[in-house]
């Protein structure tokens, strides 16, 4: 099992730079002095990186799962290995048909078509997948539009699903043939080639998304906590918690049970939320009750009832333990679906504070998915963008070059 706060050095992925550096020499080098079989050779190099760059991005995933779980670091790196282990798949098909069949290939436009055409493969490999989420996805917001109502984050999954599949259906049907002069024709490519390219890139953060969220949800803090934050969420008019809101209480209520049965350690409670507009009572003073009838005494509990979003949960819940312990150490318990989210906010206040998730009604995971992807989509924005330019000049070149 992999233990979360165990690394102090964060992960990083310069050598894949590096390795890019080391690559680029290589092909050059081959390309002046590698005789008959130079594109077989480079070819070999291209496999070989691209599945060092795999093992790379898988390394750097682990690594950050042990230093920060909740980083969008963790969508990053799982997202384009999927995505890079695909790259590598194809370049090993092509490599075994240039040795099968060493005169039935045109060696150098195969390679650079194959590069060029890596996010349209990977679009079309993914479209399974793509499409069950997309129906899964649209499925849950109906059900969750009618057991939540048609607030705007709710319709959120039913705009995405309907730009998945559209995006597919488009590049399938543009890209199914292409008449014209070269230049015409080049011209598609590049519309239809840089259109995968942004596809692709959305496609990876979605899947990220989907990845770290899962992982979040199923961990299990270890039993040695000072602290046991509870974020909050909506109450009954009288008062009481949700049965949403009771799920969280009842997560935390098992967690402190177990480390108090294993360990004989006690821990404070801190029930996080304040009042809303039609609440007769704060979320934190409903959760205090409600501990207090199961047991908890009231000398265990530290209520933070002036937060307003989950980001405040954790900003001023860290306050409230700062002042009786900073050296303590602190979990938190919210529903499954925001385990990563809560997490996030905890790590951006500086508190290394551990999630446990409880369970909760399936149409909430795929909707909660697209939260955290379009969270990504608003957050970084310097990384994102480096990284979203940098793949559509790849692919605009690797199109310029195809036609050379």
């Amino acid at each position: 099992m992999i233990k979360l706060d165990t690394r102090n050095v964060k992960p990083k992925i310069y050598n894949i730079a590096v390795l890019t550096v080391i690559l680029a020499a290589v092909v050059a080098i081959l390309s002046i002095a590698g005789g008959e079989k130079k594109y077989l050779y480079i070819l070999s190099v291209f496999t070989a990186y691209y599945l060092m760059v795999v093992v790379l991005l898988v390394r750097a995933f682990f690594r950050q799962i042990e230093y920060n779980l909740y980083s969008y670091n963790t969508i990053f790196y799982s997202g384009f290995a999927l995505f890079t282990f695909s790259v590598f798949v194809q370049h090993a098909i092509l490599l075994y048909r240039f040795w099968l069949y060493p005169l039935d290939v045109d060696y150098a436009p195969t390679i650079i078509s194959t590069l060029a055409n890596s996010a349209k493969t990977y679009m079309f490999f993914t479209s399974p997948f793509v499409l069950v989420f997309a129906i899964a996805l649209f499925i849950s917001n109906v059900s969750l539009i009618r057991h939540e109502g048609k607030r705007f984050v709710n319709l959120l999954g039913i705009l995405l699903s309907f730009l998945m599949v559209g995006g597919l259906v488009f590049l399938y049907l543009v890209d199914y043939y292409a008449m014209g002069s070269m230049e015409e024709v080049r011209r598609h490519d590049l519309i239809t080639t840089t259109f995968s390219a942004i596809y692709l890139y959305c496609e990876c953060m979605l899947i990220g998304a989907i990845i770290a969220g899962a992982l979040a949800s199923r961990y299990e803090p270890e039993k040695d906590k000072d602290f046991l934050i509870i974020l909050g969420c909506g109450i009954r008019k009288d008062g009481t918690p949700t049965p949403l809101l009771k799920g969280r209480v009842d997560r935390a209520l098992a967690f402190y049970r177990q480390q108090k049965e294993e360990t004989g350690k006690e821990l404070i409670f801190v029930p996080s939320g304040g009042q809303g507009p039609n609440e007769v009572i704060s979320e934190s003073l409903s959760m205090k009750n409600y501990l207090m009838e199961q047991g908890i005494p009231e000398s265990q509990i530290i209520m933070e009832d002036k937060s307003t979003s989950t980001f405040e949960n954790m900003k001023f819940s860290k306050e409230k333990i700062w002042e009786v312990n900073p050296e303590g150490k602190v979990a938190f318990a919210t529903t499954n679906y925001h385990v990563f989210r809560g997490g996030l906010y905890g790590r951006r206040v500086k508190m290394k504070a551990q999630g446990m998730g409880a369970p909760t009604k399936w149409y909430f995971w795929p909707n909660a998915s697209v939260r955290e992807f379009v969270g990504l989509l608003t957050e970084h924005r310097l990384k994102q963008a480096i990284i979203f330019i940098s793949l559509l000049v790849i692919y605009a070149t690797l199109v310029y070059l195809n036609y050379r």
